[in-house]
Parts: structure tokens; C-alpha cells; sequence
């Protein structure tokens, strides 16, 4: 047990950061019905944001400028790539979506070389070394988990107790008639990319401060990975995301623990098709009933 256990709080840690992402996915499908495949993309800036942010300011400068361009970046994507795509079919959404993920990623290669960037001041306090439960780990372990959960709390009383978070669940119920009846569409979806961005930058400042570098390609696997989750939750679904996420997490972490490192990412993608075999609409997802 006792070498099993830092895998398990890696687990923990990693499900957490793959939560952030998987709960942007779950947003915009629960209101568009949108797989929005730039966000990995997102992800990955918000990384190189706080590479050359935290090298050339302080830290109580970065992490708020971290925050605010992959904020202002989701905005931009929405209102740009997917507004003007509104009524169009849903097919001219997810090759938008696409385009916008190859666009990010040369934007990115430009900008660096192609040569990923190292992280050469990682966040302080989170990137110490801690004991817990006499494994060795870095705080950011522990850190993770306690914010994703308070994070998620407070996204869950946004959604409950303020006006965009009900038109965020009217929307999401029925898109046409909360037009219908008044919802300012335009608002809640923009807002709902805000609140993803934002929910993948604070991933990405945890997830970036365990690995050395930052590549264009940074955000293809953590990004895919959160997808599996929120389908593997139920997709649509905040709480189905969050525990596809950390059991994701648990699953590949322990199998790193076994020392079955190599089929860790396979293990993933074929727990998701069991489960979907089974479940078709993931753990959380209601099942849709088609009215004749």
C-alpha cells in the first residue's frame, strides 16, 4: 500500500487538473451541443502565458495576467469562430472548432519556433516538496483536488443562484425557447466560454507546474483525456465530468503505479467504450426520449 499511495494521490491531483478542462467541454455542449476541440488549445496557451508572464514579472502580476488573456482568448474564439455559425448546421461548428485548434497551434509554432518552452519559475509555495502520509509529494498534489472541488462548488451556485446561470440552464434545456422567451443567448453562451477559459487556465497553472516545458502539442493529450471524462460522466453533465475526471485520473495513475506506464492512455479510451457499451450516456447523462 504504502508504494501505492503516491500513485494514488498523483491520481487524485491529475483527475483534478483534468476536471477543469472536462467541465469547459461539458458547458458549451450543454448548450450548444458543441464539441468544442480548440479548447485543449486553450489549455496549452494559458501554459505558455504563464511561461513568459512568471520569467519576466512577479507573481501577484502573472497569475492575474494568466487568468485574464486565456479569458479574453475563449471570448474571442466564441465571438468570432462560433457566433456567426449560429444557425448553421452543427457539422459547420465542429470544422470551425477544428480549424480554430489548427490556427491555435500554428499561431503557437510561430510564436515559439517549434521548440517547446521551459517553465523556468515555477509557481512558488505549490511547487514545494510536502510529505502526506509519508509520501513524498509536491503541494500542488494537495493543493489541486481542494481547489477543483471549491471551484466547482462555486461554479455550481453561479449556475443555481444568479440570473446567467439560469439562462445558462434554460439554454441548456431548450436553446430555441429561451430565445423565445427572452434569454440573452449571446450573453449566457459568451459567458460560458469565459467560464471554461478561465476554469483551464487555473488548470493549466496546476497541471504546467509538475512538467519542464511547454509545447505546442501540450494540449493534445490532457485535452482529449478531459473530453474522454466528460463523455465518460455523461457529457452535459458538470458533476458526471467531475468524477469521469478524477476516475480517469485514479485509473492512469495507478496503472503508472503497477508499472504498466505504456498502456496508462490505452487503458483510458478502452474504459471509456466499456463504459459506453454499457452506458451510452455516461455515468450522469439522462437519457433523451425522441416526442413522435
Amino acid at each position: 500500500m504504502q508504494g501505492i499511495l503516491p500513485y494514488l494521490i498523483s491520481g487524485i491531483s491529475v483527475g483534478g487538473q483534468y476536471a477543469l478542462i472536462a467541465i469547459g467541454y461539458t458547458l458549451v455542449y450543454g448548450i450548444l451541443r458543441l464539441i468544442n476541440f480548440a479548447h485543449g488549445d486553450v489549455f496549452m496557451v494559458a501554459g505558455l502565458i504563464m511561461v513568459y508572464t512568471t520569467a519576466s514579472m512577479p507573481m501577484y502580476i502573472s497569475i492575474p495576467l494568466v487568468l485574464i488573456f486565456t479569458v479574453i482568448l475563449g471570448f474571442a474564439i466564441e465571438r468570432v469562430a462560433y457566433k456567426p455559425l449560429r444557425t448553421a448546421p452543427r457539422m459547420s461548428l465542429m470544422i470551425s472548432a477544428i480549424g480554430v485548434s489548427y490556427l491555435i497551434q500554428n499561431l503557437a509554432f510561430y510564436l515559439t519556433g517549434g521548440l517547446p518552452q521551459p517553465v523556468k519559475t515555477p509557481i512558488p509555495w505549490i511547487s514545494d516538496t510536502v510529505t502526506l502520509f509519508g509520501a513524498s509529494t509536491k503541494r500542488v498534489t494537495v493543493v489541486t483536488p481542494l481547489l477543483t472541488i471549491a471551484l466547482v462548488f462555486a461554479l455550481v451556485a453561479l449556475i443555481k443562484k444568479t440570473k446567467i446561470g439560469m439562462g445558462m440552464r434554460a439554454a441548456a434545456k431548450d436553446f430555441e425557447t429561451a430565445q423565445l422567451m427572452g434569454v440573452k443567448i449571446n450573453s449566457v453562451i459568451s459567458m460560458t466560454f469565459v467560464i471554461g477559459s478561465f476554469l483551464a487556465a487555473v488548470g493549466a497553472m496546476l497541471y504546467f507546474t509538475n512538467y519542464p516545458t511547454v509545447a505546442i502539442t501540450s494540449g493534445g493529450m490532457p485535452g482529449l483525456k478531459a473530453f474522454v471524462a466528460a463523455v465518460f460522466g455523461g457529457i452535459g453533465s458538470i458533476p458526471g465530468a467531475v468524477v469521469g475526471a478524477f476516475l480517469i485520473g485514479l485509473c492512469e495513475e495507478i496503472i503508472k503505479g503497477l508499472g504498466q506506464s505504456t498502456f496508462s492512455d490505452a487503458f483510458t479510451f478502452a474504459l471509456l467504450i466499456i463504459v459506453l457499451c454499457v452506458k451510452p450516456t455516461g455515468l450522469f447523462g439522462e437519457k433523451v426520449t425522441d416526442k413522435v
